[in-house]
């Protein structure tokens, strides 16, 4: 009997080590079919998950408290399971190059609790050879095994979408590889339990790296495009959401939209491409310049405000400037790589103190990783401008009334940054209204 048919009849477990927006919604999935132990460092966050309360918000409380997983901080729990997914983050440094702090210490508390005949399969986005040569020597070393002989590696990358309620784990084709033919089919069958959309068997682990991170890369190249073309439309004084409107009338016109590209992936996956390719000798010309226009569209939109504020005549120095929406992404409560953090610190350089509300966003991870403090979006009131920066739901069916409300005196200054309100309706009730 194979690991996979152990795993079915439930002789066996599978661990899933990292317990955030993607890690969780696998774990749970899983454990509709097999035994399943979650793990996470945060002790905190396992005694929420036991409590049946969900802080990512991914699967819901209900889904939660109902599920089987054996939710610890324990990591000796982990030699209970021989089916292993590693699923943490891989986030960059300060100067972009790829932090594999998370990975490596996931890899090293693995490897002291692995046991023999296991199959490890990591789920982070890396660049093409991490798996290999970074990963499994730490497993080697921590257990004393043998890869290959003792235990098996394979690579899945996730797909999960944070927020989006139809491209699920379920719903997505999984890309998945194995270190040799045998591994494969163990791993294929197992994510076929739960992956409704089927898995694709990628030739090797290098081009399952690949392929993850390229994906990525090509939206964030050509948002990139989008923000660029804003750019240009702006000074040219041409509404940009007007001219992608009427240029996707044609059939084969990529939808793509302008925008503040952050989270854990768009905005860091290629640089994990153009690191590699770096060691290589190869120096990225089309992925890093999309990379420099996306970064500095924080810069932008804050410049933006100021032009609109003086325009409006309005004194810069103290504005009231509201800031609608913190988070990386509409409908998620995820704060990490936000780049609304660089509207903000612009702002700062003109000496405005912007007030920010978002009822979504995890406030305590808001405070911790950027000293940010929420106000109640009642408090808001006397203000010069408003940024409409995520688009939230409860954003995006704001009426002229409702943003009315907020102002002061004199120039009504709206920032509408996704696009969500009608343009013509919001100039012809007097507004200085500006977007990408």
């Amino acid at each position: 009997m194979n690991l996979y048919e152990k795993l079915l009849n439930k002789e066996e477990k599978l661990s899933l080590i990292g317990l955030g927006y993607v890690g969780m919604p696998i774990a749970v999935a899983f454990a509709n079919k097999i035994n399943v132990i979650g793990y996470d460092l945060n002790s905190h966050k396992i005694d929420l998950y036991k409590k049946g309360i969900d802080p990512t918000r991914e699967v819901g409380n209900k889904v939660i408290g109902k599920t089987t997983v054996e939710f610890t901080s324990d990591e000796t729990k982990l030699r209970e399971a021989k089916f292993h997914i590693v699923a943490v983050p891989t986030p960059v440094n300060d100067d972009h190059t790829p932090d594999l702090t998370p990975v490596k210490a996931a890899a090293q508390i693995l490897g002291r609790n692995l046991t023999e005949g296991s199959i490890v399969v990591f789920e982070s986005t890396v660049y093409p050879g991490v798996t290999e040569d970074v990963c499994m020597p730490i497993l080697e070393r921590e257990s004393g095994l043998k890869c290959g002989i003792d235990f098996k590696i394979g690579y899945s990358p996730e797909r999960i979408n944070p927020g989006d309620k139809v491209h699920r784990l379920e719903t997505i084709k999984k890309i998945v590889s194995g270190m040799d033919d045998e591994t494969l089919d163990c791993i294929a069958n197992v994510y076929e339990l739960v992956v409704e959309a089927g898995v694709h068997r990628a030739e090797n682990i290098k081009v399952a790296e690949a392929a993850k991170v390229i994906e990525n890369s090509q939206r964030d190249i050509n948002i990139a495009f989008m923000n660029e073309l804003s750019i240009i439309f702006n000074k040219m004084g041409i509404d940009t959401k007007s001219v992608l409107e009427a240029a996707s009338t044609k059939w084969n016109f990529l939808k793509f939209y302008p925008g503040l590209v952050g989270g854990h992936c768009i905005g860091v996956d290629p640089y994990y491409l153009t690191y590699k390719a770096e060691m290589m000798g190869y120096h990225s010309q089309i992925i890093l310049a999309g990379r420099r226009i996306n970064d500095d569209m924080g810069k932008y939109c804050a410049e933006n405000c100021v032009k609109n504020l003086i325009a409006a005549n309005k004194t810069v120095k103290g504005a009231k400037v509201a800031i609608f929406g913190f988070t990386f992404k509409e409908n998620c409560p995820d704060t990490r790589n936000t780049k609304i953090i660089d509207i903000v610190r612009e702002l700062n350089e003109y000496g405005i103190t912007p007030m920010i509300t978002d009822l979504e966003a995890d406030a305590d991870e808001a405070s911790r990783l950027y000293g940010i403090e929420f106000v109640d979006i009642n408090a808001i009131k006397d203000i010069d401008a408003a940024i409409l920066a995520v688009a939230h739901t409860e954003f995006s069916n704001f009426t002229v009334a409702d943003m009315d409300r907020f102002f002061g005196s004199g120039k009504k200054v709206l920032l509408d940054l996704k696009g969500l309100l009608n343009r013509k309706e919001y100039e012809a009730a007097g507004y200085s209204y500006w977007r990408l």
